[in-house]
């Protein structure tokens, strides 16, 4: 055993007061987070403390995964307009948003590379210790059982979804990825290297730079209501101060939680009460029934070829319906993204950005078509 192996492994029996880290809320009690179990980047093979997490648009806003850890075999339907996606789970039920984990971490390698100036690979190898260290889990036997039963979930699961062009419907039935390989080594058990080949819906979505950076503490969250309570606030919000009040019946909806409303909402007002959802604020009105999410301003702005912060422009509240109207089809936060990074390439001044962000939007719609 090497001496990095030895240092990694006595370090998984420090203390976190040892560690430094402070798992105390601001009253003194103990925080809601799970404790940070990845140490300094120099204790792993290869450093990961840089790679920005990344997870797809299209898997954030609509309710692709389980929020139980229970096995759940129950086909959904999710339709938008005269759109639709059916998700048709494995023997062994949906991926779950913890098995999402692993998709997440894979689009954040690739993103890594391709930022880099590498092309965009389709399959991804992933060490299995640094994928559950990173992801605040542990790393003994059932944790890799554990990966196991996601890859099973994740491979199992097939989506069918219907594409209206110029009068003709075209159904496609895909899943999140095409294969997966992983590598044992025989005499200790243990997972060597795993490789992991992302479907064409995931991979086009990286293409189109649908994807979003997320809190490290993501991995962080317990609960599986507050990871999906998360992504939504992340893609409604994005770098705005706030998102205008959503109904709790609504939130309930787009969460895709099987539990009932009253338990929703109890689980929305601890999650209020607490305050420790990463990047964003959430505040329930008891009153109205009505959750608002208010950035804490701790993202990192997006940056222009020039490596400068791109300033978020205020588009009032109905920019995503222009962005539907003038550009069909295209999801409204990559063209806001593009429209934004334009801007700041530009530098001319925007009287009247909503306007403009039509016009950006129609014009992108006649050079590119449907989406």
């Amino acid at each position: 055993m090497s001496k990095l192996d030895e240092a990694v492994g006595d370090s998984r029996q420090l203390t976190l007061t040892a560690l430094g880290f402070d798992e105390r809320d601001d009253h003194g009690g103990p925080t809601p987070l799970k404790a940070r179990r990845a140490l300094q980047s120099d204790l792993f093979v290869c450093d990961l403390s840089d790679v920005i997490l990344k997870d797809d648009m299209a898997s954030m806003e609509h309710p692709f995964y389980s929020l139980t850890k229970k096995p759940d075999r129950e086909p959904r339907r999710y339709t938008y307009g005269n759109k639709w996606i059916e998700f048709r789970p494995s023997v062994k039920g949906l991926p779950t948003i913890y098995d999402k984990d692993l998709i997440i971490y894979a689009i954040s390698q690739i993103m890594a590379k391709h930022e880099e100036g590498e092309p965009l690979p389709k399959t991804v190898e992933i060490d299995p210790y640094a994928f559950l260290v990173y992801t605040q889990r542990g790393t003994g036997g059932r944790d890799y059982d554990a990966l196991c039963d996601s890859l099973d979930r994740l491979d199992g699961t097939r989506f069918r979804t219907n594409l209206v062009f110029e009068g003709t419907r075209k159904d496609e039935w895909m899943g999140i990825i095409d294969r997966a390989a992983l590598e044992t080594d025989e005499k200790s058990g243990k997972p060597r290297s795993l490789r992991i080949t992302l479907s064409d819906m995931v991979l086009e979505a990286i293409e189109r730079r649908a994807v979003l950076t997320l809190h490290r503490d993501y991995f962080r969250l317990k609960r599986p209501i507050e990871r999906r309570v998360y992504e939504l606030a992340r893609k409604a919000v994005g770098q705005q101060d706030s998102w205008k009040p959503w109904p709790l019946s609504r939130l309930h909806q787009k969460s895709g939680s099987r539990s009932a409303l009253k338990e929703f909402r109890r689980a929305i007002k601890e999650l209020a009460r607490s305050d420790h959802l990463p990047d964003y604020r959430v505040e329930f009105d008891e009153a109205k029934d009505t959750v608002t999410f208010y950035n804490r301003g701790t993202m990192p702005r997006r940056k222009s070829e020039a490596g400068q912060a791109v300033p978020s422009i205020d588009l009032g509240e109905d920019w995503q319906q222009l962005a539907r109207d003038n550009a069909p089809s295209w999801d409204p936060y990559m063209l806001r993204q593009e429209w934004e990074q334009w801007c700041a390439k530009s530098r001319r001044p925007i009287k009247k950005p909503a306007a403009h962000f039509a016009k950006f939007c129609q014009t992108w719609y006649q050079n590119h078509g449907e989406a």
